[in-house]
């Protein structure tokens, strides 16, 4: 199998010494996973009282915040956190073992991110000339960067508006809510890894312009669409009632759709991959 050198010769290699290289790559990473969740289960308490179980408190920044606007403007009179408070229980005998486990895991593998994109770069970039090399460096970096943004807004903000509505939503006043530990962190973790992965959404459109499956033109001619469809899926998430907190879901959502759209090229300039 080819390969590219920094001049653009092509040196062979074959098949089984890139199995090799990727075996090597796929055990550091899995060693460094390893690692990391070996760390972050002795400090797992910690992090589990400080950071994953904020947002059941009032004084939560998220909450904080809601707080200062809606005395400065009295928007947000039934989104105060002062009062607000969940109970997270234990049903099950080994639930806090297992999610001990496997919280530390996923919280590694998050953090493990910048790692195993500078690994995959060491992989491919070999097989890449310079000119291709800039266009796959900028997609690694700006793969990382969106990547935690979208976990930082899913854990600041969606998961949170989320969970406020929810704890407090009651289809009869006879049925009182008991909110379980697996369910609290089955929820936790897919929204906030769902954004994670959502805002890498611009770089899958980056990538299909570079293809030429997709043009600028298609984000101009459906912008008013995607509004539409960007604000009743904010609606569904913070059914509240109050404008606020509508838009606190949309723009990032509708920010994403911008950043895709300057990304891709017009489709006069599609020329595929260089």
């Amino acid at each position: 199998m080819p390969t590219k050198s920094d001049g653009g010769s092509s040196a062979e290699m074959s098949f089984w010494s890139h199995l090799d290289v990727m075996r090597a790559m796929l055990v550091k990473a899995g060693v460094l996973v390893v690692v990391l969740t070996v760390v972050l289960f002795s400090v797992m308490p910690d992090i589990f009282d400080r950071v994953i179980m904020a947002p059941c408190n009032g004084d939560f920044v998220l909450y904080r915040l809601f707080d200062r606007i809606g005395a400065l403007h009295g928007w947000l009179p039934d989104f105060s956190g002062r009062d607000f408070h969940v109970e997270i229980v234990n049903i099950k005998l080994a639930s806090q073992f297992f999610i001990h486990v496997s919280v530390s895991f996923w919280c590694a593998l998050v953090l493990s991110v910048p790692a195993m994109m500078y690994l995959l770069w060491g992989f491919v970039s070999p097989a890449l000339y310079d000119g291709e090399k800039k266009g796959v460096r900028f997609a690694f970096l700006f793969g990382n960067i969106m990547f935690f943004l979208g976990v930082a807004v899913g854990y600041f903000v969606v998961f949170p508006l989320t969970l406020r509505f929810l704890a407090d939503y009651h289809v009869s006043a006879m049925v009182e809510n008991n909110i379980s530990l697996d369910s609290y962190m089955d929820n936790f973790i897919m929204i906030v890894l769902m954004m994670g992965l959502v805002f890498e959404l611009p770089l899958l459109a980056w990538l299909l312009g570079r293809l030429g499956i997709i043009s600028r033109d298609i984000f101009s001619s459906y912008r008013r669409h995607a509004i539409v469809f960007f604000l009743i899926a904010a609606a569904m998430i913070t059914p509240t009632g109050d404008p606020f907190t509508l838009m606190v879901v949309f723009l990032p959502i509708y920010f994403l759709w911008e950043i895709a759209y300057f990304l891709v090229p017009p489709k006069k300039k599609i020329t595929g991959v260089e």
